[in-house]
């Protein structure tokens, strides 16, 4: 039994030390959010069992969370770069199926179309606003700019404020509001599923997005020209690495102790 309960902890710090070296290879990673390990143990017992004589068959993993708290801002200058100081997550729809995944990456950029895309090609999702800049509606869509107004003026360049405006400005002198960029949150954030290149999907335990206007109620405020960087502490990944790799090799050792004592076992002579 000794050399299964040594084995799962074995298991469980290979584990461990995936999810510490997955943090610290997206350390420079922006909008990364980095993942811990949880454990728990295992007892093979039942009603009827001694709770004194119970020794344990050894350990599980029992999560992997997520940490979604705010990483360092990082200024850029660049005015389509955005970052949110507070809670919430950027929208995007995949420009083929629809469908919408949520982002803490706000390096965005304008395509000949004016479509606003984050940086792998997905449509950045924004509400509409009214000639003074006031939001018209709760529901978002893709946020497209005119790349010229109706004087047939080309656009020069776009501005977003911290609450989230996109107003652009035409080489004629004149500038008008587009739309308001939309933040979304949820119930339970942790259970958002990670898809990859910095994007999480809703599931049935995060619950469905709910979307607002930045700067107001639980939603943050945007930044122009400033990035989120990882949260991800390298001094604190080497420790837990360090602190990984010893478990690792003390269950080995365990391992190697249970052998010894089984070989000493078969070698008794009457």
């Amino acid at each position: 039994m000794s050399f299964f309960t040594s084995l799962s902890g074995m298991k469980n710090a290979e584990t461990d030390l995936r999810v510490i070296s997955h943090n610290i290879a997206n350390a420079e990673t922006v909008g990364f959010k980095k993942s811990n390990a949880a454990f728990a143990d295992l007892v093979a017992s039942g009603s009827n069992t001694d709770p004194r004589k119970t020794p344990g068959i050894g350990s599980t993993v029992s999560a992997i969370s997520q940490d979604f708290s705010l990483g360092p801002l990082e200024q850029t200058g660049r005015s389509l770069d955005l970052a949110i100081n507070g809670d919430g997550f950027f929208a995007a729809a995949n420009p083929a199926s629809g469908d919408i995944s949520f982002s803490r990456n706000g390096n965005f950029r304008i395509v000949a179309s004016g479509e606003l895309q984050d940086a792998n090609g997905n449509l950045v999702q924004a509400m509409a606003v009214d000639a003074t800049g006031a939001t018209t509606g709760t529901t978002p869509g893709n946020l497209v700019i005119a790349v010229t107004n109706a004087a047939g003026s080309s656009l020069s360049s776009v501005s977003i404020d911290s609450t989230g405006l996109v107003s652009a400005a035409y080489s004629d002198g004149t500038s008008e509001p587009v739309a308001r960029i939309a933040l979304a949150t949820f119930p339970a954030a942790d259970g958002l599923r990670s898809a990859g290149l910095t994007n999480w999907n809703a599931t049935a335990e995060s619950g469905a997005p709910v979307y607002g206007e930045p700067g107001v109620g639980n939603y943050g405020k945007l930044l122009s020209g400033a990035l989120e960087r990882s949260n991800v502490d390298l001094a604190e990944e080497m420790v837990s690495l360090l602190t990984a790799q010893r478990n690792f090799q003390a269950n080995a050792r365990a391992i190697d102790t249970a052998t010894q004592i089984s070989q000493a076992v078969l070698n008794l002579r009457s």
